[in-house]
C-alpha cells in the first residue's frame, strides 16, 4: 500500500514558484535561495537589445535606467519599485515595462524574458535582489555600495563566476579618464612608491548620530513598507526616512562610508591594486545632550568619523595607511599645493603620498593633479599603461551593456571597471571602517554598573581571507547579519 504523504510536505510540493519566492525564508547566515528548477538563460529579443529588469525605478535607479537605455543597445523591459510616487516617472518613460513592487515575484514570472537586472534600492537590499537574479543566470549591476556588509561582497564576488554572469558596480568614476590619469602617472614612477592615502567627504548630508524616531508615521499611499523593510527589522514606519534619509541607520543604509568611499576610495585601489586590509582602527565624533552626557544612538551611523586602514605592501614596496575622514573633515593641505587652489573638489578628494612626490583628485577621480600643479601639464602625455573607457565615466553604463550583450568570459566583460572582482574587495574594505565605527559603540555593563567600551582605543586585526577580527571577537557581529522573513 502506498504511504499516505504528509500533507504539509504535499501542500509545500503543490505550491507555486511564485509562492515559494515570495515565503522562503533567509538563513540566519545566508541569502535566501532561488529553487533550482526556475534557474534559465535570459531570452534574447528578436531586436538583439539587452532586455534589462530595473529593481527600484526611483531615485539614482530612475538615472540608472536612462543610462542604459541611452546607451542604444538596451530595453527597459521590466520595472520592479515598492514605491509607487518614486516610480512614476519610470512607469511613464517605458510604458511598455511590465511593473511590480515585489521583485522576486517579477524574477520568478519573467525570468524568461529577462537578460539582465539592475539593482539601486537601498543598501540592505542589494545583495539579496542582486544575488536572486544571479542564481537566475542574470547579469547584474548593482549600485554602490555592493553591499550592506562584509560577507555580502564576498559572497557576490564568488557568485559572479559560480552563475557566470557580467557584472558591474555603479561607481561610474571608475570608468573616467581621472582615474585612467591617476594610474599612468604612477606607473610612470612620477611620485615613487605611494605609502599614505587620505580621502575625505563633506557627507553625510543627511541626519546622522540621532535616536529613532519616538512618533509612529502613517504610511503613505503606493508605499508597501512591508516590502520596503524587506530583510531588515520589522518596525513601525516613521515619517522623514523615506526616500533619502535611510542612509543613517544601520539596519538599511552605510552612512557616509557606503555613500561616498566607492567613489573616493575607488581610484586608490585602482592606482595600488590594494586588496584586504590587515587592520582598522578608527574615531568618531561625540554628541553631547548635556554636559557630560554623551548621546549612544548605536542605531545610527555617527556625524563624523576618521578611518585608518592598513595594506601589507606588494613587492617589496611599502605598507600602505590609508585614512578615510567624513562629516567634513579634511587631511592637512599638501605644502606643495598652492594657498588659493582648490584641494580635490573641495568637499570630497583624496591625496596621494609617495616616496618622490603627491598627488590628488575629486570624486571619482575626477580633477587630477601632480604635485606642485604646474607638473600636472609638464607630465600630460607620459604613456597611457591603461585602455580608456569610451566617453569616460558617462560610458560606465554602456560598457556594461556591452559586455552583457557579450556574455561572461568576453574581453568586454574582463575589461569593465568595477566588475565584482574589482568592486567586492573594494566593498569590503569600505565595510571594514564601518565595522571598526560599529565596534566603537559596543557597550558592556558590569555589575557594579559601570559602561565601558572594549572596541575603542584598539586597532582591529583583520583576516582577510576567512573574513574575520583576530583580536576582538565581539567585532565579528558585523561581518554579517540575520535576515527576517518577509
Amino acid at each position: 500500500m502506498k504511504k499516505k504523504e504528509n500533507p504539509e510536505k504535499q501542500s509545500a510540493q503543490n505550491n507555486s514558484r511564485r509562492s515559494f519566492l515570495r515565503n522562503a525564508g533567509l538563513a540566519a547566515a545566508g541569502f535566501y535561495i532561488v529553487p533550482r528548477h526556475v534557474l534559465g538563460r535570459g531570452f534574447i529579443a528578436p531586436s538583439d537589445k539587452l532586455q534589462i529588469a530595473g529593481i527600484g525605478a526611483g531615485g539614482k535607479g530612475e538615472s540608472d535606467l536612462w543610462s542604459f537605455y541611452n546607451s542604444g543597445k538596451a530595453d527597459i523591459a521590466f520595472l520592479c519599485d515598492v514605491d509607487d510616487r518614486q516610480s512614476k516617472k519610470s512607469r511613464e518613460r517605458y510604458p511598455k515595462a511590465k511593473y511590480y513592487k515585489d521583485y522576486r515575484e517579477m524574477l520568478d514570472k519573467e525570468h524568461k524574458y529577462i537578460d539582465a537586472v539592475s539593482v539601486s534600492t537601498p543598501d540592505h537590499m542589494h545583495a539579496i535582489q542582486g544575488l536572486a537574479a544571479m542564481q537566475l543566470k542574470k547579469h547584474v549591476y548593482i549600485q554602490k555600495p555592493l553591499s550592506h556588509n562584509i560577507s555580502e561582497a564576498r559572497e557576490l564576488t564568488e557568485a559572479a563566476h559560480k552563475y557566470q554572469v557580467v557584472t558591474q558596480m555603479g561607481n561610474q568614476g571608475a570608468s573616467g579618464d581621472g582615474v585612467r590619469k591617476l594610474i599612468d602617472w604612477y606607473n610612470a614612477g612620477l611620485i615613487g612608491d605611494v605609502h599614505t592615502i587620505y580621502c575625505y567627504t563633506d557627507r553625510p548630508v543627511w541626519p546622522q548620530g540621532v535616536g529613532w524616531p519616538t512618533t509612529k508615521g502613517t504610511v503613505p499611499e503606493g508605499l508597501d513598507w512591508n516590502l520596503w523593510q524587506g530583510v531588515a527589522p520589522a518596525k513601525d514606519y516613521v515619517d522623514g526616512l523615506l526616500p533619502f534619509n535611510w542612509r543613517g541607520w544601520w539596519d538599511y543604509g552605510t552612512g557616509a562610508l557606503g555613500d561616498m568611499a566607492c567613489h573616493i576610495m575607488a581610484p586608490a585601489f585602482a592606482v595600488l591594486g590594494l586588496g584586504y586590509p590587515v587592520s582598522a582602527e578608527c574615531s568618531v565624533a561625540t554628541r553631547y545632550l548635556q554636559p557630560w552626557t554623551r548621546a549612544y544612538y548605536p542605531e545610527s551611523c555617527p556625524t563624523a568619523s576618521h578611518i585608518i586602514l592598513t595594506f601589507k605592501g606588494k613587492d617589496g614596496k611599502p605598507d600602505v595607511k590609508l585614512h578615510w575622514m567624513d562629516g567634513g573633515i579634511q587631511p592637512a593641505r599638501p605644502e606643495e599645493l598652492g594657498p588659493n587652489e582648490m584641494m580635490g573638489d573641495g568637499g570630497n578628494g583624496a591625496i596621494f603620498e609617495g616616496t618622490k612626490g603627491k598627488m590628488i583628485c575629486g570624486t571619482y577621480g575626477a580633477l587630477p593633479n601632480l604635485l606642485p600643479t604646474s607638473k600636472s601639464k609638464e607630465y600630460d602625455n607620459v604613456p597611457q599603461t591603461i585602455k580608456r573607457v569610451p566617453k569616460g565615466d558617462n560610458g560606465h553604463y554602456a560598457a556594461w551593456v556591452e559586455a552583457a550583450i557579450a556574455g561572461y568570459g568576453s574581453a568586454q566583460a574582463k575589461e569593465l571597471s568595477s566588475n565584482f572582482d574589482i568592486a567586492g574587495p573594494l566593498t569590503e574594505s569600505v565595510l571594514m571602517g564601518n565595522l571598526a565605527i560599529r565596534s566603537f559603540d559596543i557597550q558592556k555593563k558590569a555589575a557594579s554598573g559601570r559602561v565601558s567600551y572594549p572596541g575603542r582605543n584598539i586597532k582591529l586585526l583583520w583576516d582577510g581571507p576567512n573574513m574575520k577580527i583576530t583580536n576582538f571577537d565581539e567585532a565579528n557581529q558585523f561581518v554579517r547579519k540575520e535576515y527576517r522573513t518577509f
